[in-house]
């Protein structure tokens, strides 16, 4: 193995460093244990791909905010846009007096967004605000009360999105009851299918499901909508077929239901398309956005046919900070970055370059069962034996400790806790991304080597 002398990693302390371990010790004084933490230091400043910390500690980054920094840290033309907007007006709330960065940005997630059809947006807060949302107009228009969504779905952590999330620790242990008219149905999981089937054969086996699940739990007419991730995240980065999705919207056609697709971490540009459901030829009837859609702002989006969007009456969805004029201006910014740099089309060049290293890497370490990716959401899954396919979640959580310390910010997901996620800053270098990925692969052989993997 190769490996390089850093050019981007300038660690000048061990992690966490002197400041970082103060402020630390005033962190868990201060704040629950409950919101969780992977790098055990505390930002400086963020430049595209880099991070610095509080004690001069020079990082490249592979979480990107969990996906939330695709336009990467601190991009100068929406810094600029920012420092604009705050010499005008910070906050009116569109509620009480409008103002036209709202209107300009749904304008144009309305011209970007799939289909061609009329459209209408509004904003909101975060991703898991969207998703509340988009059900409650998905009930107001049908007039239906069943939500479908899947198995490893991850939606968010407020009432009605942590009742759509599939996986149970950590982020519904112990917080029901839960919404009810929720139900889950499989999605396809082809690395772990069952041994003698098909990719084809697992699509058709869980579509079939849908046809007995309307005969045995709930019936299809008392249906609102289906809610499903074009790729799963948190659930470990896996994408079904381009018929199984169409399988899902011909079915939701078949019976009235609306079909939604939940972009917030797959959207603008992760996988190689602006929208991950592009990639599938589906146009979805609503779609909910949030984290990169203005590289780091809080702000989230629903998008959706007129008619359907139209169906609430004025005061029955919307929010007091929903869609603020400093997460407008950022996100028109960043979508014309995205949109002038060809931001998609790096995407897919990162996604090939990670998916190399790890292939080649799996030829010699059979711990590394599987290897995926679309676009630059790429995911790395460990297991114990590659006959079993035992997950391998110790050996996940070990890389990750140590290759933080190492100076690579990277982050672990799966419903197994088993897979190493990739959520490079999109600008990221051709030299940063092969530094980080170096480092990650000497931590993987080192513990190869040692046995504690």
């Amino acid at each position: 193995m190769k490996i390089m002398k850093n050019q981007f990693i300038n660690l000048k302390t061990n992690i966490p460093g002197p400041k970082a371990t103060e402020l630390l010790e005033r962190r868990y004084k201060s704040i629950p244990k409950g919101p969780f933490n992977t790098a055990m230091t505390f930002v400086e400043k963020g430049k595209g791909a880099l991070l610095t910390d509080i004690d001069g500690n020079t990082f490249i980054d592979f979480a990107g905010a969990i996906g939330t920094i695709n336009a990467g840290h601190c991009p100068e033309e929406v810094v600029e846009a920012l420092k604009g907007q705050l010499d005008k007006y910070i906050h009116t709330c569109f509620h009480v007096m409008m103002y036209e960065p709202y209107i300009q940005l749904a304008e144009k997630l309305n011209e970007i967004t799939p289909g061609d059809h009329e459209k209408k947006t509004f904003f909101l807060n975060s991703g898991a605000e969207a998703v509340e949302n988009a059900i409650k107009i998905a009930r107001k228009y049908t007039k239906r009360r069943g939500i479908i969504s899947f198995e490893r779905g991850y939606h968010g952590r407020t009432y009605m999105a942590m009742s759509l999330t599939s996986k149970v620790k950590p982020y519904k242990y112990g917080f029901g009851p839960f919404a009810t008219d929720t139900y889950k149905m499989p999605y396809p999981y082809y690395y772990r299918k069952p041994e003698g089937m098909t990719n084809e054969e697992l699509d058709e086996f869980i579509l079939n499901k849908f046809e007995d699940f309307f005969l045995a739990e709930v019936p299809a007419d008392d249906v609102a909508a289906v809610i499903m991730e074009p790729v799963q995240g948190e659930g470990g980065f896996i994408a079904p077929s381009i018929q199984f999705v169409q399988g899902v919207k011909a079915i939701c056609e078949k019976y009235g239901i609306l079909f939604i697709a939940d972009e917030v971490q797959t959207g603008f540009g992760r996988t190689g398309k602006m929208f991950a459901m592009e990639h599938y030829g589906v146009v979805p009837e609503m779609m909910t956005m949030s984290k990169s859609i203005a590289a780091g702002l809080p702000i989230s989006a629903v998008t959706g046919r007129a008619e359907i969007m139209e169906s609430p009456n004025p005061g029955e969805i919307g929010g007091t900070y929903g869609g603020s004029p400093l997460g407008c201006v950022a996100a028109l910014r960043v979508i014309e970055m995205m949109e002038r740099d060809n931001i998609s089309d790096r995407a897919t060049e990162i996604g090939a370059l990670i998916v190399e290293r790890f292939e080649s890497m799996k030829t010699k370490i059979p711990q590394i069962g599987d290897v995926r990716t679309l676009g630059a959401m790429t995911a790395v899954e460990f297991v114990k034996d590659p006959i079993t396919k035992e997950p391998d979640k110790e050996s996940v959580a070990s890389i990750i400790q140590e290759v933080n310390k190492r100076g690579v910010i990277v982050l672990g997901a799966g419903l197994y806790g088993n897979v190493l996620r990739f959520l490079c800053p999109l600008v990221i270098t051709d030299e940063q991304l092969q530094e980080g990925l170096d480092v990650i692969e000497q931590v993987i052989y080192e513990k190869v080597q040692d046995g504690t993997m």
